[in-house]
C-alpha cells in the first residue's frame, strides 16, 4: 500500500477565512461540489481533493487504502480544517476524524458510509473497468447517482460529471474500488469525538438513511439531515439545501 498524490484546487474563499475541505465520490472531480462553493465560500476558504486519476489528481499505480487517502488529504492540506465528502470522499472523512482528529475540526458525512457495498462486487467492478474501461459503467451509474428528475432538471451539470467518470484514469478507478471493497470503520465509530453531520439523499440506494442513521447514533457527537429530492451525489442535485445544511453545521463550529 502507498499514500498517493493528491492535488487540491481552489474553490473561492478569503485567505484568512477558516478552511473547508471537500471530497468528491469515485467517479467524479471537485465539479461536483461547483454549485455549492459558492455559498460556502462567503464565510470560507474552501479547497477541494480530487481522488487518484480524477480531474486534476496524477493517476495512482499501486493500491492504495482509504487509509492511505486520509492520510494523503492530511498531509496535502497541512492545517485544521472543516471537511465535508462525498460517497467514497465521506469514507474518507470518517478515516480521517479517526486518524487525524488534531486536523478535522468537524466532518460532514454525504451519501456516504461507515462500510459501503460488498467486497466482491467492489471487486467486480474494478476488474469490470480494467476489461471495459470507465465508459461500461456510465449507464450504471447515472441511474444510481441520479434522483427521477436530476439529470432534466440540471442537464449540463449531469453531463459533465458523467463525462468527468468517462475521462478518470481506469487503474485509478479500479483501485479505488478494492479500496473500498475493504473499507470498514463500523467498528472504530465510538472512537470520533468532533461533532459528525451524516447526510443522505431521499433518493440514494447507496447510502440509504440506514447509512447515515449508523453512523449519527455511532460517533460521539452526531446529527442527520436528509437532502429532499437527491440521490447519491446531492452537492450536484441539490446544491441550495446542501450547501444549507453544511453552513448550518459548520457555524455552529
Amino acid at each position: 500500500m502507498t499514500v498517493p498524490s493528491l492535488t487540491l484546487t481552489s474553490l473561492g474563499g478569503a485567505a484568512d477565512a477558516p478552511l473547508v475541505v471537500l471530497g468528491s465520490s469515485l467517479g467524479t472531480s471537485s465539479i461536483l461540489w461547483e454549485d455549492v462553493a459558492p455559498a460556502l465560500a462567503a464565510d470560507y476558504r474552501v479547497l477541494a481533493w480530487d481522488l487518484p486519476g480524477h480531474g486534476a489528481s496524477p493517476a495512482a499505480s499501486d493500491s492504495f487504502s482509504v487509509a492511505d487517502l486520509a492520510d494523503a488529504v492530511a498531509d496535502t492540506v497541512g492545517e485544521p480544517f472543516l471537511y465535508a465528502g462525498v460517497s467514497l470522499g465521506g469514507a474518507v472523512g470518517l478515516t480521517l476524524a479517526l486518524r487525524h482528529p488534531s486536523l478535522v475540526r468537524r466532518a460532514a458525512i454525504v451519501a456516504s458510509g461507515a462500510q459501503l457495498g460488498e467486497p466482491s462486487g467492489w471487486h467486480e467492478r474494478a476488474a469490470q473497468i480494467r476489461a471495459q474501461s470507465t465508459s461500461s459503467v456510465i449507464v450504471g451509474s447515472a441511474q444510481r447517482w441520479f434522483a427521477p428528475d436530476s439529470i432534466a432538471q440540471r442537464p449540463e451539470l449531469s453531463g459533465r460529471l458523467l463525462h468527468a467518470l468517462q475521462d478518470a484514469d481506469d487503474e485509478s478507478y479500479a483501485l479505488c474500488c478494492e479500496a473500498l471493497a475493504a473499507y470498514d470503520v463500523r467498528p472504530s465509530l465510538g472512537e470520533i469525538r468532533m461533532p459528525v453531520l451524516a447526510v443522505w439523499g431521499q433518493f440514494d440506494a447507496v447510502a440509504p438513511e440506514a447509512k447515515s442513521v449508523e453512523i449519527a447514533s455511532g460517533v460521539a457527537s452526531g446529527s442527520i439531515v436528509e437532502i429532499a429530492d437527491a440521490a447519491h451525489l446531492p452537492p450536484a442535485e441539490q446544491p441550495v439545501a446542501t450547501a444549507a445544511a453544511l453552513l448550518d453545521f459548520f457555524q455552529e463550529a
